[in-house]
């Protein structure tokens, strides 16, 4: 197909025209406008096509949205979960000045370092020495033979 530059600058012309028409002809009815079918007004995203004032109703409702969460995010400050109240404060004060109290009058008994497991007492170190060199002289026996 060969087209020359011509026929291509009549073509957009003739192109431009119909488009002109078209929206003469819908300023005239009072309708929507025609989805446009030059390259130039044709929107740039896929999609519906919407006449000017949809896409103001759209914008406003969306701003309209966005203001109701913000204030609503704004109104209610965050509440303080998890926190003591201080009438709460004062009643643990008060029960843990009395524990402590009880803890003095009673003369304060401490537990005795609780003993360390794992370690060998001396009468345990020995057995395990007599039963190694025990163990050790067997082997050597044995490889002698």
């Amino acid at each position: 197909m060969d087209i020359s530059v011509k026929d291509l600058q009549e073509a957009i012309s003739i192109r431009q025209q119909i488009d002109n028409l078209q929206r003469r002809l819908s300023s005239l009815l009072g309708g929507a406008p025609q989805r446009p079918t030059s390259p130039s007004t044709r929107p740039t995203t896929r999609g519906r096509y919407f006449s000017p004032a949809t896409r103001a109703k759209l914008a406003a409702a969306a701003k309209a949205r966005w203001a109701r969460t913000r204030s609503v995010g704004a109104a209610t400050p965050a509440g303080r979960k998890g926190q003591l109240t201080p009438a709460g404060r004062r009643k643990l004060s008060q029960l843990m000045k009395a524990r402590w109290a009880a803890r003095r009058k009673a003369g304060g008994t401490k537990k005795a370092p609780a003993k360390k497991r794992g370690a060998l007492t001396a009468a345990g170190r020995k057995r395990l020495s007599d039963l190694m060199k025990a163990r050790w002289a067997a082997r050597r026996k044995s490889s002698g033979k």
